[in-house]
């Protein structure tokens, strides 16, 4: 059965990148949500049984691949150079990520005694995304129903406001926001992620190559978390492999290396599947409204916030709902926003912005759970 459901994981991404590719219901819904939403429906297929140690396993593996597949294509340097407001509002997008979750979960401390871990988790997927949040979740062990619904969750909300970010967001924004000034540093701005590969035999050999980074990589985590704390120190390991990442793509031979990013968008789908298939229906209690709440509120929160600390800094329109969705969201959704904002000259910034999140995200994420543990004692 444990082979049945690696083969269903690793399959079911292929699966739903090719449906995405090819019919357009499945274009709308996107390929994380089809993984996820086939995860659900064998985890509540009458009779089968997964083990779900081994989901778990599955799923954690996964998030330490896709990390530094994902941050290969960071070009940090480039962070500096962007344009003044760009560099503002991602930094208030940070801000408001970390403020937002910390007085939801202060809130909702009484409610559950992992309150302070579901805020770093927050803080990584509203700053990075959800290769973040898995990464702050494994290093701060929740209990597995709390990263089934909070993953839920993050998909509803997220859902909800990407619908926003296309469709009103910058009209009811203008009024709160100046409008967007073309700069020349903008058109001119070009990154290797603006143009990201696609799955052709010519990216076998450049993947092969990242992927086999990528596992030396996870090696020398590991076997520092032994050397250090003589135990295999799950916060440790995922610490040491997005530092590992970032060093990496100082080199211009990895960020040169096509497809990785490809490969770790295919690594986040594979925990999207397995996921998905540790969701049984019927183990799921009470608390799973509370935690969707929790999720909805630091959202709503955190966008509230950034906007209207974008107001304050005088950030256009466009601007902020870019850094909003490079944070949010990651570099894939950095596109169809920029379309739907008819402004092509923010995708290259956006992008960036997004890379440099998850770059940030787990460090966010984690300092914000252990500030909110040491003050709620």
């Amino acid at each position: 059965m444990n082979v049945l459901h690696a083969l269903f994981c690793v399959i079911t991404p292929a699966v739903a990148i090719w449906a995405a590719d090819r019919f357009k219901p499945a274009r709308l819904l996107g390929p994380v949500v089809l993984a996820y939403g086939a995860g659900i429906i064998v985890a509540n297929l009458p009779g089968l049984q997964l083990d779900e140690n081994f989901g778990q396993s599955l799923a954690g593996g996964a998030v330490l691949i896709a990390i530094p597949l994902l941050l290969f294509s960071t070009e940090v340097k480039k962070w500096l150079s962007l344009a003044k407001n760009l560099l503002i509002s991602f930094a208030l997008a940070c801000v408001a990520a970390v403020a937002g979750a910390a007085i939801v979960a202060w809130n909702f401390r009484s409610t559950t005694d992992e309150w302070w871990k579901i805020a770093g988790m927050l803080v990584g997927v509203y700053v990075g995304g959800t290769a973040n949040m898995s990464a702050v979740g494994y290093a701060l062990e929740v209990k597995q129903e709390t990263f089934v619904v909070l993953n839920t969750a993050d998909l509803i909300c997220g859902g909800a406001y990407l619908f926003f970010l296309l469709s009103v967001a910058q009209r009811l924004l203008s009024k709160l926001l100046p409008a967007f000034k073309a700069e020349a540093h903008h058109e001119a701005f070009e990154h290797p992620g603006e143009t990201l590969s696609k799955w052709t035999r010519g990216h076998v050999a450049p993947m092969a190559k990242s992927f086999a980074l990528t596992v030396v990589m996870v090696a020398v985590s590991v076997g520092l978390s032994f050397l250090v704390t003589k135990s295999l120190h799950v916060g440790l390991v995922m610490l040491a492999i997005t530092t590992l990442g970032i060093a990496a793509s100082l080199s211009s031979t990895v960020r040169s290396w096509s497809g990785s990013f490809e490969l770790g968008e295919y690594a986040l789908l594979i925990f999207c599947a397995a996921m998905g298939s540790l969701a049984d229906g019927s183990k799921v209690t009470g608390t799973s409204l509370t935690l969707f709440s929790f999720v909805a509120m630091v959202m709503v929160l955190s966008a509230v916030i950034h906007f209207a600390l974008c107001a304050l800094f005088r950030i256009d329109v466009d601007t902020a709902i870019i850094s909003s969705t490079a944070t949010i969201f990651g570099p894939p959704f950095i596109g169809p926003v920029a379309a739907a904002l008819k402004n092509r000259a923010l995708v290259g910034p956006g992008l960036t912005l997004g890379l440099a999140g998850i770059a940030l995200g787990t460090y966010l994420g984690l300092g914000t759970a252990y500030a909110l543990r040491a003050l709620g004692g």
